[in-house]
């Protein structure tokens, strides 16, 4: 009860500022509550900056910078809209037809199509059709219905009710972007777009007793292969099939089927001869076959499309029970991998409808970097480093999902004297991009010459990052231990080293490669300190292994450089500069270099400022590819070009 209005008024007073007392301490607690989710968004959104970089951070607002000589640089943001999910256009059945939507309002263009008979060619390819559909708004349709029925249905599917389509992206200039393909059914209401083989299948990981088949789906499906009266499937639904073939006969032709859905593919491969049983064989060596001049085939969207697939068909026509292919297999160095993922895509487009038969085992090159880019306004690099996490964004984990190779080789660069950080993964996996496999009596070391590659690191040691050509010396310790393996294997008589970069360069990269001109100041920094061996030194202890510590390593098979040569280093040839104070490696025998970077990249000439100039022989700037002919205790060499089927080289190397 209130005896006076001025008490009253004294209590309302005291009820307001309870109120807005509690009013304050809950705007207090939210505000404190929405700076932690925020901070912790922040945490949660940025990655991790790994440990063997320095100089590189996140600023307030959460964006990554290098920062040099007191001035930011931030990194680069992917703006293109080209990745593989928008070229592949998104389709839809329609009506008549089928519908795409590319992604972009603002792109135009064109698409081509065409249908596919997978009953009437070995290797089955789209035959395009006569006409074309506009792209506009970032949209197209075919009409299956009106334009490819009646006389132009070549594979029948008004009667069986499902088909598959070819289909190519073109932007208004006419550049190919993408070659994809569809399958499609009929019903009642119209077309729909059923499960489909969007890439391969490839042969991979031969063995003597079967293969893995590997392809990619636009459904999770679970996938059949019947072989041999067997059936091989999925374990579960997915889109990236691997399925493992074991029980077959060694040296023996196989035909397998693939079942997915309404449609299926039949192909053949032959497994591997018996370890050590020494009949006569062949295989094929290529590299960098990424975007040329000449316009069309020669670039589509990062690959040279036309100089790959001779090189493809025309290893098939030679029976090669392998081809190896080490390197800038596209133009890469992107700022995100969605862009590669779709070069990479063209490529094995490219090489698809002969690699149904027999495995190309690709690996990597400088060219497949993805990276964190960071430049001043003019969009000059000051420091490129290879993208982190490293799990998911390096270069080699980008790879490594989308090829299949062995699982044997070393697995990172952690535990070397230089990690940062002994207890914890410091360094990208090398899983998938340094391995080795045999065939008969050859093993084919494969290395990641372009290991945690950083393009800028040759001008600015700061941020962190390996050297073009330079093997780190984990990978350098995994190859002596393999080196040494098959030295005491009796089934193996010729060992083949394959990596990206010469060791003797010869035309458009003396500048770097494992020579640099001849400089051993340049290495590779860890959080911005150098290790401890240069480049020469660093190539004369690889050389120590190949030369002195094996009598099977026959040759290098390098790329890089666009050209093809051969390089035979005797003991006597010259290897060194001029001034060079470091010891000189005493080599006990001979050793070849087969440069094959003929496979589509624009062309390099010869260089004749090298010490081993004289060594050098058969340079030729020609499309080529390199076969090996194996005959037991010997080897011998044919060099073609796959566009003229002109004979460029032949020699014996055993």
């Amino acid at each position: 009860m209130f005896y006076s209005f001025k008490s009253y008024f004294i209590y309302l007073q005291k009820i307001n500022i309870k109120k807005i007392i509690f009013k304050i301490m809950i705007y207090r607690k939210l505000t404190i509550v929405l700076m932690i989710l925020s901070f912790s968004f922040k945490m949660f959104s940025q990655n991790e900056i790994p440990s063997v970089y320095s100089d590189i951070h996140y600023d307030k607002k959460g964006k990554l910078y290098y920062e040099l000589s007191g001035e930011k640089f931030y990194a680069s943001k992917y703006k293109s809209f080209l990745s593989l999910e928008n070229m592949q256009g998104n389709p839809k059945g329609t009506e008549n037809g089928i519908k795409f939507n590319f992604g972009n309002d603002d792109f135009e263009g064109t698409l081509y199509y065409g249908l596919i008979n997978y009953s009437d060619s070995k290797h089955p390819m789209p035959v395009w059709f006569k006409k074309t559909s506009k792209i506009e708004n970032g949209k197209a349709k075919i009409n299956i219905q009106k334009r490819l029925s009646g006389k132009y249905d070549m594979i029948d599917w008004e009667n069986k009710g499902f088909g598959t389509l070819g289909y190519r992206v073109a932007n208004k200039k006419g550049e190919l972007l993408y070659d994809g393909i569809i399958s499609f059914g009929k019903t009642e209401a119209g077309f729909e777009v059923i499960p489909t083989i969007l890439e391969g299948p490839f042969v991979n990981l031969l063995k003597e007793d079967g293969a893995t088949i590997s392809f990619k789906t636009n459904y999770d499906i679970v996938a059949k292969i019947v072989i041999n009266g067997k059936t091989f499937t999925d374990t579960k639904k997915c889109k990236n099939h691997e399925i493992s073939i074991s029980g077959l006969m060694p040296s023996t032709k196989y035909k397998y089927k693939i079942e997915y859905g309404k449609i299926f593919q039949e192909y053949e491969f032959k497994t591997a001869h018996k370890k050590g049983e020494r009949k006569p064989f062949v295989f094929a060596y290529a590299s960098d076959s990424r975007g040329g001049q000449g316009g069309g085939e020669h670039n589509l969207y990062g690959a040279n499309y036309y100089v790959i697939r001779k090189i493809a068909a025309l290893a098939n026509f030679k029976d090669v029970a392998f081809m190896q292919f080490t390197g800038d297999l596209i133009n890469g160095y992107t700022a995100d991998k969605k862009d590669m993922i779709l070069q990479y895509s063209n490529w094995k487009r490219a090489v698809e409808p002969f690699a149904h038969y027999y495995p190309i085992i690709a690996t990597v090159g400088n060219h497949e970097t993805n990276l964190k880019q960071f430049a001043n306004k003019n969009g000059r690099w000051k420091a490129a480093v290879d993208a982190f996490p490293f799990e998911t964004e390096s270069e080699e984990a980008v790879f490594a999902k989308e090829f299949v190779n062995p699982h044997n080789g070393p697995k990172s660069e952690d535990g070397a004297y230089y990690d940062p950080n002994p207890n914890k993964t410091d360094f990208p996996p090398y899983d998938e991009t340094a391995f080795y496999y045999t065939y008969d009596n050859v093993a084919v070391i494969v290395l990641n010459s372009d290991y945690w590659y950083s393009p800028t690191i040759a001008k600015n040691g700061k941020s962190g990052g390996n050297l073009h050509a330079y093997i780190m010396d984990k990978q350098l310790e995994w190859l002596e231990k393999t080196i040494a393996m098959f030295e005491k294997d009796e089934n193996i008589d010729h060992v083949f080293i394959s990596q990206h970069t010469p060791a003797f360069p010869n035309g458009g990269h003396v500048k770097d490669d494992m020579w640099y001109n001849g400089n051993n100041e340049l290495r590779p920094s860890i959080a911005g300190k150098p290790v401890k061996k240069g480049i020469i030194e660093r190539r004369d202890e690889y050389l120590n292994i190949l030369i002195n510590k094996s009598t099977k390593v026959v040759a290098l098979m390098t790329g890089d450089e666009h050209n093809y040569n051969k390089v035979k280093i005797t003991p006597e040839v010259n290897i060194y500069p001029e001034k060079y104070d470091f010891n000189k490696l005493k080599r006990k025998r001979t050793i070849w270099q087969i440069n094959n970077g003929s496979a589509g990249a624009p062309y390099y000439a010869q260089d004749n400022n090298t010490p081993w100039n004289d060594a050098v022989s058969g340079f030729s700037t020609q499309y080529v590819v390199v076969f090996i002919y194996v005959d037991g205790k010997k080897v011998s060499v044919k060099v073609v070009n796959p566009v003229t089927l002109e004979l460029v080289d032949e020699y014996n190397l055993r």
